[in-house]
């Protein structure tokens, strides 16, 4: 068991947010669900608390209310080794979200995420730094990140 469990603060849609992150990530497993009995404040049925899994990552999503709002401050990142990888979390987590600068987007439910391929790191710390340095500008430029814009703008073209 992880020491360790993000717990995101929904408004009434926990279980909305733990079906559609299982529907994004591979392998993503639904774990427990725990629903209001008649103690409330919701109503009965409604879900509590859901658990699930992202890549053995285990989440839990409680319906807490409208009092807490999610924020940049806190972001998952996500380590892709291919352009289609990007491209395909880009697109998914972005459906009823926003794209932010340098391969960040807001989704639906308002959390963040980082969609870096590892060509961007590479590039980011390559050991010229004028090479790092073109690759950052061209960073500077994306929204979703280009990893053959990346390449040559590394590449000084």
């Amino acid at each position: 068991m992880q020491k360790i469990t993000p717990f995101l603060w929904f408004d009434g849609n926990a279980e909305e947010a733990m079906n559609f992150y299982a529907s994004v990530f591979p392998d993503a497993k639904i774990g427990q669900v725990s629903r209001f009995g008649d103690a409330g404040p919701l109503p009965k049925g409604t879900v509590m608390t859901a658990s699930f899994e992202l890549f053995g990552q285990r989440f839990t999503a409680l319906n807490g209310g409208p009092q807490y709002k999610f924020t940049p401050a806190i972001s998952f990142y996500v380590d892709c080794e291919t352009q289609a990888e990007v491209d395909r979390y880009w697109s998914k987590l972005t459906d009823g979200g926003k794209e932010q600068p340098c391969g960040w987007l807001v989704d639906k439910f308002g959390v963040s995420w980082q969609i870096i391929p590892k060509a961007l790191i590479s590039a980011l710390t390559d050991p010229d730094p004028k090479r790092a340095g073109r690759a950052t500008q061209a960073m500077f430029t994306m929204r979703k990140i280009d990893i053959a814009a990346i390449e040559k703008a590394l590449a000084g073209d």
